[in-house]
């Protein structure tokens, strides 16, 4: 494990593995290198690249700034790309992606961005879902229900009420209530729930935007309106029968044909 510092003094733990061109994994909520999908796809593509996983602030062994602005997450992301040399393919996953789209829009260093189900849903059930969540995770983390905030956060995103109980009983979940404020941190991400069509407008590297063939439809709308709208070229692959947590074999080859593509 090694460390970087961003802009505004936060220290930015990360593990750096295999050799070629730099890619770097952006984890979505409550996940972090000890926890979560990008471990096991760092594995899959050191043979083809430097790959770089880290814990995003306020996770892990990264620290966090206070007060929390996108901007700090994404000069986070710039100092990663400082460290591989300047340039690096990004990767993100879920609100990962949403970071990492916005942070393609503003950095020079992304050579190229790949995405997978960033969880934007622009119609009016899903403004509201949003809209509903923001207001029950911002008054429950100001009350520092840690807990309470991780519950509403997996209920929002679906998972079944005996899950959550019995992940309740696991030691996974004294880890999920220690960066439960980073919750907020996604959602930023996230804004109002809508399609940025704005940023995307703005991201001017090659760009594939990816969902699971077997999620709800809303996931893959949303992968073609972010293709369509970015201002490079871009490519939307729905990826048929994954779902949200998709395995690493499946991901992987994706990313190597699309980051290698043209090099």
């Amino acid at each position: 494990m090694t460390k970087v510092t961003s802009k505004d003094g936060t220290t930015i733990a990360y593990e750096k593995s295999g050799q070629g061109p730099a890619v770097i994994l952006v984890d979505g909520a409550l996940c972090y290198r000890a926890f979560g999908p990008m471990a096991p796809l760092a594995k899959l593509l050191e043979s083809h690249f430097t790959v770089y996983i880290y814990d995003r602030r306020g996770r892990g062994e990264s620290t966090g700034t206070k007060p929390y602005t996108l901007e700090r997450e994404i000069e986070d992301i710039e100092a990663l790309i400082a460290e591989a040399g300047g340039s690096a393919f990004v990767y993100g996953a879920s609100s990962g992606g949403a970071l990492a789209l916005r942070a393609a829009a503003q950095l020079s260093g992304i050579k190229k961005l790949a995405m997978y189900e960033a969880p934007f849903n622009g119609d009016e059930k899903g403004l509201q879902v949003a809209k509903d969540y923001t207001k029950d995770l911002t008054e429950l983390l100001a009350a520092d229900r840690r807990g309470d905030a991780v519950e509403r956060f997996m209920t929002m995103v679906g998972t079944p009420a005996e899950m959550v109980a019995g992940m309740k009983h696991s030691p996974m979940w004294a880890g999920f209530e220690a960066i439960a404020p980073t919750l907020a941190y996604d959602n930023a991400a996230m804004g109002d729930g809508s399609v940025p069509t704005d940023q995307a407008a703005k991201v001017k590297v090659s760009t594939l935007v990816m969902a699971g063939g077997a999620s709800p439809a809303f996931m893959g709308d949303s992968a073609k309106l972010i293709a369509k709208e970015v201002a490079s070229d871009a490519e939307c692959r729905i990826l048929e029968g994954q779902m949200h947590d998709i395995p690493a074999e499946v991901i992987a080859p994706e990313l190597v044909e699309f980051f290698i593509k043209g090099e």
